[in-house]
């Protein structure tokens, strides 16, 4: 496997999947902020899955390497050592949910013999599976491979409070790191037609959200949520997944087929998030997520279902309209509509509150203090 160069540190990423999500997004984020000097190595358990290696810089070098042991598989010995053993050579490891966590196992099990260098996992929710309710023998999984971590990286106060109540890690090991966007970027007008496929006409409203088309998201929810809006109202759904066919049923179901929009995956929310006169969200399971703070950088007023951090991390004026329930989401949707002041209003609220608490200046800073105490040395040279 490969191993330091002497040009700069390198850097080993072990992710649950390398999909243009929210934690992908933001590591390739991390990973154009680092600079050229720093080499990344990136390895995702769905093998197929490295949609967001298009948002790194071709400046930057990245390796993505083949012949690294699978991340999945039944956590035995023989396996975990091969893992462990893959390891070795790099200047730091970076792990990333529950598909990465056989590689933290190895690592606790096999690093000090083997000289691994430190290694530090970042947890940023819970798929299906987990979303009612966390799985014990995953809890003691965690536990225990977390051992001889340097570090648990979380991006809400939610996942903080499990990671020491439930996991059972101590204060110095966590860190509490919220996530941030280029708020600057969220401030331009946005062309009508920068969506593929949808262009916003005079007179149209519209109720965006930006979302991977999973289970977990529950976009049908959103679709019944929305359905009562008036006819000058249109659903415009950004993402792409398995639930496309189930949501497009359910609006043809409730006779609003025609009103709902799938443009599927767009790169670049700032492009488009300002089109939305309503940002809405109605996730089953979320903790703090990027794609609400791009909606609030882009002065957008939410409605949302009240998962994870999502009711702190608005703003005081928009907190009533965080909903507890698929019926208060519906309400919360309808009083937004019927109201422009107070989308305007809330709206400009959300941007402050995106400005001054969600900038990614200052979450590329903390990223960059913590993995440089943990490479040791002169750290993560200057981009």
């Amino acid at each position: 496997m490969s191993g330091s160069t002497g040009a700069g540190p390198r850097i080993l990423h072990l992710h649950s999947t390398f999909s243009a999500g929210g934690k992908e997004l933001r590591c390739a984020r991390l990973i154009n902020a680092f600079g050229p000097r720093v080499h990344h190595d990136i390895v995702s358990a769905v093998p197929d899955r490295f949609e967001a290696a298009a948002h790194i810089s071709k400046a930057i070098p990245v390796s993505y390497p083949k012949d690294f042991p699978s991340l999945a598989g039944r956590p035995g010995l023989g396996r975990l050592h091969r893992l462990a053993r893959a390891m070795a050579g790099y200047d730091l490891v970076l792990t990333y949910n529950w598909g990465a966590m056989d590689a933290v196992m190895a690592h606790t099990l096999f690093g000090q013999s083997l000289g691994l260098p430190r290694l530090i996992h970042h947890e940023d929710g819970f798929n299906s599976d987990e979303q009612a309710k966390l799985k014990r023998s995953r809890n003691w999984f965690r536990r225990i491979a977390l051992g001889r971590a340097s570090g648990l990286v979380v991006p809400s106060e939610t996942l903080e409070r499990i990671a020491f109540e439930v996991w059972e890690q101590p204060i110095g090991r966590v860190r509490h790191i919220p996530n941030g966007v280029d708020t600057a970027r969220f401030a331009g007008k946005c062309k009508p037609d920068a969506l593929r496929g949808v262009v916003k006409r005079p007179g149209e409203y519209w109720v965006g959200t930006l979302a991977g088309l999973r289970p977990v998201k529950n976009l049908p929810r959103l679709v019944r949520a929305f359905a009562p809006l008036p006819d000058g109202w249109q659903l415009v759904i950004v993402g792409e997944g398995p639930e496309r066919d189930a949501i497009r049923a359910e609006a043809d179901r409730l006779g609003i087929g025609h009103r709902l929009h799938l443009p599927g995956f767009a790169a670049d929310p700032a492009r488009f998030a300002g089109l939305f006169d309503i940002f809405a969200l109605s996730s089953d399971s979320e903790q703090a997520p990027i794609s609400l703070i791009e909606a609030m950088a882009a002065g957008r007023p939410v409605a949302a279902t009240n998962v994870g951090d999502v009711a702190a991390m608005v703003s005081d004026e928009n907190r009533p309209l965080i909903a507890a329930d698929e019926a208060a989401l519906a309400a919360s949707l309808m009083r937004l509509a019927q109201n422009a002041e107070l989308r305007g209003t809330i709206g400009e609220a959300n941007r402050h509150k995106a400005l001054t608490s969600f900038d990614e200046a200052g979450m590329i800073a903390a990223y960059r203090r913590l993995y440089s105490a943990a490479i040791g040395g002169d750290g993560l040279p200057p981009a």
